[in-house]
């Protein structure tokens, strides 16, 4: 009898150890894909054996359940994350199953530029080979009703910024994350305001913002330029700004602005009307927007460009007719 029960234990542990070897070998041993890199897509909430079916769907793998075992002995299992992986032709299971483990996912990414307009976010998303296009036959207020805002024009309501996401991320999706940061921002910078401003709500100092970010040549000069507009504002002077007269141009912009064009009215020409344009004419950044909410105390109501990106600020208009001669006209 005890005999017998040394025999079953030598059979049982060399059987073990053949498995083990057997396993081990397969786990260190290249799968050789063709061609020599491969992409494949893990869908979201999948479970072990569904990853190990949709590797073998996508040719990874030749059956899965020697892939399952190995997961299920190294104890990995609760761990693999969806995503797109690229794997390399002479990936091993070992390999895939760390990469899975760790979620080294091809990660893709894309910049949307402080004082870029909404139809330039759009078209660099369609360039975007990791970006899923699913809102190229969408207008502009379709895409606004799917992310679910009471606006209808897209016009600044999107943060600046990178963002990083894994391959074929849906465009809508990369949209609403934009979409909601700048919510979050603009409503806690809204709330630590100054006081007395001649905004109605947060989305009139957005359109502020806007107009600062695309006057500013000169980072530090923004709050003195919301200042002059501000100062504008409470006089009832038009604001006079030529970023906002080239935006309600459209296509008709060929790079320069003519006398004609600030005399042509349209709902942004901001010569020919009172108050805000309609709405923002461009993504405005983090610190136009503060410069909108906490401008300079100052007295100017002008500033002409000298040139160099920066401005020569005036309190009055023989002060800034001086300016224009001496830093426009004299070009």
């Amino acid at each position: 009898m005890v005999k017998r029960i040394k025999r079953w234990l030598l059979i049982s542990l060399v059987s073990i150890a053949l498995i083990a070897a057997w396993l081990g070998y397969y786990a260190i041993t290249p799968l050789k894909l063709q061609p020599s890199s491969q992409e494949v897509v893990i869908a979201p909430n999948s479970g072990l054996r569904s990853i190990a079916n949709q590797l073998v769907a996508q040719g990874v793998l030749r059956e899965p359940w020697r892939f399952i075992l190995l997961a299920r002995l190294l104890q990995k299992e609760q761990y693999l994350q969806a995503g797109s992986y690229t794997l390399n032709k002479n990936v091993s299971p070992y390999q895939l199953l760390l990469s899975l483990n760790y979620g080294k996912a091809t990660q893709g990414s894309v910049t949307f530029i402080e004082g870029r307009t909404f139809a330039q976010m759009r078209e660099k998303l369609a360039k975007n080979d990791a970006v899923k296009q699913t809102t190229t036959a969408l207008t502009d207020s379709e895409i606004m009703q799917l992310l679910g805002s009471q606006h209808t024009t897209p016009e600044g309501l999107f943060f600046p910024d990178t963002f990083y996401f894994n391959r074929h991320t849906p465009d809508i999706a990369l949209l609403k994350i934009s979409y909601d940061a700048m919510q979050v921002k603009l409503n806690k910078a809204w709330q630590n305001r100054d006081p007395n401003l001649p905004y109605k709500d947060s989305y009139e100092a957005l359109i502020m913002a806007s107009i600062v970010e695309k006057e500013t040549g000169k980072p530090s000069e923004r709050p003195m330029i919301a200042g002059v507009f501000i100062n504008r504002m409470r006089f009832g002077m038009r604001l006079q700004t030529d970023p906002t007269v080239i935006y309600g141009m459209g296509v008709r912009y060929d790079g320069n602005i003519r006398k004609k064009d600030l005399l042509t009215d349209t709902p942004y020409n901001t010569y020919t009307r009172g108050g805000l344009p309609p709405t923002p004419i461009a993504m405005p950044g983090m610190a136009s927007i503060e410069a909108a909410l906490h401008p300079a105390d100052t007295k100017a109501l002008y500033f002409v460009g000298k040139g160099d990106g920066s401005h020569e600020f005036s309190n009055n208009l023989n002060e800034h007719n001086r300016a224009v001669v001496r830093y426009q006209l004299k070009k």
